[in-house]
């Protein structure tokens, strides 16, 4: 069995996960009222979230096996708002209780008010059967 080589870093996936957020949210917030799209679009940003706190895990844990063990600390406590707010809207997206979910999301953009997304940009609909896929889990 041969090796399993990563082309992406831990770092390069929490970019490209916030962009992704960034985008759902804006598209979120199109929305008149929910519809199968909305749910996708939650999901989504759950899932998002969840893998942005993994993400963080696999650094830290790497600087903690080289010694680091303050660096990884700081990270941790830097990407700690990820955790929670996946933590705290996970029983509201399940339940699609939206009135709780947008103050989380208000929160949640504001934690990514320095992400910019071109109007050109390549990412797509990445959300399209989030729902599904959260439910698989």
């Amino acid at each position: 069995m041969s090796r399993v080589i990563r082309t992406g870093s831990a770092s390069t996936e929490r970019n490209r996960l916030k962009k992704a957020l960034v985008l759902a949210i804006r598209e979120l917030m199109k929305q008149s009222e929910p519809n199968e799209t909305s749910r996708d679009l939650i999901a989504f940003i759950l899932l998002c979230l969840e893998r942005i706190t993994e993400t963080v895990e696999e650094s830290a844990e790497a600087w903690e096996k080289r010694g680091y063990w303050l660096k990884a600390d700081h990270f941790r406590m830097e990407w700690e708002w990820a955790r929670l707010l996946a933590e705290r809207i996970r029983p509201n997206v399940l339940t699609e209780n939206y009135n709780k979910i947008i103050p989380d999301l208000i929160e949640l953009s504001q934690s990514l008010n320095d992400v910019t997304i071109s109007d050109n940009h390549r990412l797509g609909t990445p959300w399209l059967g989030a729902w599904d896929q959260l439910h698989k889990k």
